[in-house]
């Protein structure tokens, strides 16, 4: 049975958006996501955030339910437009209190803080100036970071500057389906760059505040993709590149892949990129996060016939893949989770030791990990989520798996505390180990709450 060292820091994370509601409360502005969810069409059943689980008004109650956790973590998300509205100017103070009020909850309980900067809900009024794809976006979330560390940097254990750039870059620019809904891949791979720019200064920011001795990193949902057989290594070099290197590169190497550039070269010339932005990408960090679902499955295209696009987006429609227009995403065997994932935790151990191979002197901690299952209430009023309970076992002994293989990994939060705004899924995915019911907002431990408790407290999975 696996066991993991008595410094391990276990965790579970929500972001701001998903859970905060409160949407227009305190002087918040709108966000792109307020705008997505508003536009009919965009997400399942016509969700918002709106109310999202309340955090914003049931604060206490959710500190609690973290304490009885037992965790030793917390990884929550900061929402721009509600501690700087607008995305420019000074900080808005109600919006600050709340998160002062987050943090010292947390060090109360003896709970370690770690904020993200950015899961995804940009201020709407930035992205009518033109958003991640122009270079001011990335000054100003320094200025935002620098208000934040001026704020709370003396109590947050780890900042944490963006979650999965590549979602906000290619979900958002390149295919669309997430905010603000543009399909154009040359703006999205100028959103790359800004994204990593912002980064870097960002922790230059917030290294000029109070947020100095802080633990600084990023959170990437890096793509562990696998080729059908080895006649598909140039599909897996695209993929990776797009995927993974257009972030590794400049923000642990402090240069863009050659291959990069050269593959996307028809789609924008780059020049976006001015002297000495890659290496302002490239800051000192701490801990590494990352992100992992499950592993993609590439081949190389012959042309012959429609592409398979089991990633989910459709062939012929806007893609989040530039320049790989030959590559197949194929479909993996099952088990699948219900956003039809394939479960596959091999992945998780290849991808920590791809990393421990290519940066060794870089720890990382597993910021997200988790599925989503139908959690139906059994009759005697409980959530009986075997299915997550053997999903999260089998993704902590990967961990353990490559720990022992000389991965240095540092911890592992669990996605997500409680079920949440899906996105673009709206209320129909449940992610959560704890259950909230959508009329009355009630939170209900499910078996996989009471499971990842026992693990916390013992370091050794049941």
């Amino acid at each position: 049975m696996p066991a993991f060292p008595d410094n391990f820091l276990w965790g579970t994370a929500t972001a701001a958006y998903q859970v905060e509601g409160a949407w227009n409360e305190d002087g918040r502005t709108p966000s792109i996501w307020d705008t997505f969810s508003h536009t009919p069409g965009l997400v399942a059943n016509g969700d918002t955030g709106d109310v999202a689980c309340d955090h914003y008004h049931r604060l206490e109650e959710d500190l609690d339910l973290l304490a009885a956790l037992g965790v030793g973590a917390y990884r929550f998300s900061i929402s721009w437009p509600r501690v700087q509205p607008g995305g420019r100017g000074p900080a808005n103070g109600p919006g600050l209190a709340f998160y002062s009020r987050l943090v010292d909850g947390l060090l109360t309980r003896d709970i370690a803080p770690v904020a993200t900067l950015y899961h995804w809900d940009l201020p709407q009024e930035l992205e009518d100036a033109g958003g991640w794809p122009q270079r001011d976006t990335a000054l100003r979330f320094a200025d935002y970071a620098r208000l934040m560390g001026d704020a709370l940097g003396d109590r947050v254990h780890t900042w944490i500057t963006l979650n999965e750039p590549w979602c906000s870059a290619y979900l958002g620019y390149a295919s669309g389906v997430h905010a603000p809904a543009r399909t154009e891949p040359a703006a999205a791979l100028a959103a790359v760059h800004h994204l990593n720019l912002g980064h870097g200064l960002a922790v230059q920011a917030l290294r000029s505040t109070a947020a100095k001795d802080a633990r600084m990193s990023v959170t990437l949902n890096l793509h562990h993709v696998r080729g059908v057989s080895e006649a598909d290594a140039d599909a897996v070099r695209r993929a990776d590149a797009v995927a993974n290197r257009a972030f590794l590169g400049p923000m642990l190497e402090g240069a863009y892949p050659r291959d990069l550039i050269e593959d996307t070269a028809a789609v924008t010339d780059w020049s976006f990129v001015r002297d000495g932005d890659e290496a302002t990408a490239c800051q000192p960090l701490d801990v590494l996060g990352v992100n992992y679902y499950n592993p993609t499955l590439v081949r190389q295209w012959d042309g012959a016939g429609p592409r398979e696009t089991a990633d989910g987006h459709q062939d012929g429609a806007a893609s989040p893949w530039i320049a790989c227009e030959d590559v197949e995403f194929v479909k993996q065997p099952g088990p699948y989770t219900e956003m039809g994932w394939n479960i596959d935790e091999t992945g998780l151990t290849e991808l920590l030791l791809r990393l421990h191979r290519d940066y060794p002197s870089m720890p990382t901690m597993i910021t997200e990990n988790g599925a989503a299952f139908p959690d139906p209430v059994g009759e005697d009023g409980r959530v009986h989520d075997e299915d997550r309970v053997d999903y999260l076992r089998r993704h902590l002994t990967a961990v353990a798996e490559a720990m022992e293989a000389g991965a240095d990994v540092r911890g592992y939060f669990v996605w997500s505390l409680m079920d949440n705004f899906e996105w673009a899924h709206g209320y129909a995915k449940r992610f959560g180990i704890v259950r909230v019911d959508r009329d009355t907002m009630e939170r209900t431990w499910k078996d996989s709450a009471y499971w990842y408790r026992d693990v916390v407290a013992t370091g050794k999975l049941g």
